[in-house]
């Protein structure tokens, strides 16, 4: 039995292969807040950008490494294969098809999943995305719109979608999500099935694909690197972390990331999971308005401060100037 149920999507952290282009996608293309400029805590010379809701909510966190030198990434099986952000309506999707239209971003148009209208999109890495419409969607809520965004707030991103993952052995990552995490499988469609956790709703969902005709997927930039799925407070993510060590999956134990904190599992192979927590949250170490604008480090880290600025390419991210 579970004790504390997942709450649903907490972040995707994908890899990036320019700071600059993938904040100029996210904040300027997108309309999202970039809520914390910091780096991976561990790779010291790698930037970590956390783009959110207007608040830096849990659920609306799309984030990224930019690993210096990286190769880029191959597309395959087991990999998390797409991530996806929430819009109020069907008509928030014609507004979108116009913008990416003006801006240049590559999509499919609008199309139909599990019910639901979506647009599949990529950006310059060929990193992959959905919008998917909360026209019929019940669940978890979505986050509240950056407000200095210039989309309007009717069809502006409210949040994390369903996460997608592109699985081998089916049976297994099934086995994962059901038996392990506490998710239930609601729909099916040829190779593609749905499940949800919690409350469910869009922001509680994730959708696997199971294809054994893929090469395996080879980690870099405009992949993937982990997903995460929000538990309440430390309390709760210590009852999971002794469910995770009771199946034996390989595991990080307890880390604290100080805006959160967590623990990472190897869900399948070369699928990286991670359960974090809702809090303490992205606004306990700078303002609302400097947020994402300077160099942001954890207590722990400021010590190594100089070291770390000397090591980073500097990054245009104030958004005032715009």
């Amino acid at each position: 039995m579970i004790e504390h149920t997942l709450l649903g999507m907490n972040h995707v952290t994908a890899m990036a292969s320019d700071p600059q282009a993938i904040f100029d996608f996210m904040s300027k293309t997108l309309g999202l807040h970039l809520i914390k400029k910091t780096v991976n805590q561990d790779a010291l010379d790698t930037y970590h950008f956390y783009f959110t809701d207007d608040q830096g909510t849990a659920g609306t966190d799309m984030t990224f490494f930019t690993f210096p030198n990286q190769p880029k990434g191959k597309k395959g099986t087991n990999m998390i294969s797409r991530a996806s952000f929430r819009v109020p309506s069907d008509a928030a999707l014609d507004y979108w098809l116009k913008r990416f239209a003006e801006k240049g971003v590559a999509n499919e148009g609008i199309s139909n999943q599990f019910g639901t209208k979506i647009i599949n999109f990529h950006d310059q890495d060929d990193q992959q995305y959905q919008l998917v419409s909360d026209e019929n969607d019940h669940g978890v809520a979505g986050g509240t719109p950056w407000k200095h965004n210039d989309v309007p707030e009717e069809f502006a991103i409210t949040g994390l979608g369903p996460v997608t993952v592109t699985i081998f052995n089916l049976g297994h990552m099934q086995y994962v999500l059901t038996e392990i995490m506490g998710y239930k499988q609601i729909a099916e469609d040829g190779n593609w099935s749905l499940y949800e956790v919690g409350e469910g709703g869009h922001g509680a969902q994730v959708i696997l694909e199971h294809r054994e005709d893929l090469p395996i997927a080879e980690e870099g930039f405009g992949n993937i690197h982990h997903a995460a799925f929000s538990t309440e407070n430390r309390e709760t993510l210590g009852t999971w972390i002794d469910r995770i060590k009771q199946y034996r999956l390989p595991q990080s134990g307890y880390v604290d990331r100080f805006y959160f904190k967590s623990e990472y599992f190897r869900a399948a192979p070369q699928i990286l999971f991670e359960l974090a927590t809702t809090g303490p949250g992205f606004l306990q170490d700078e303002t609302y308005d400097e947020a994402g604008i300077h160099l942001e480090l954890p207590p722990f880290l400021e010590s190594k401060r100089e070291e770390i600025e000397k090591q980073l390419i500097p990054v245009k991210t104030d958004w005032r100037g715009r």
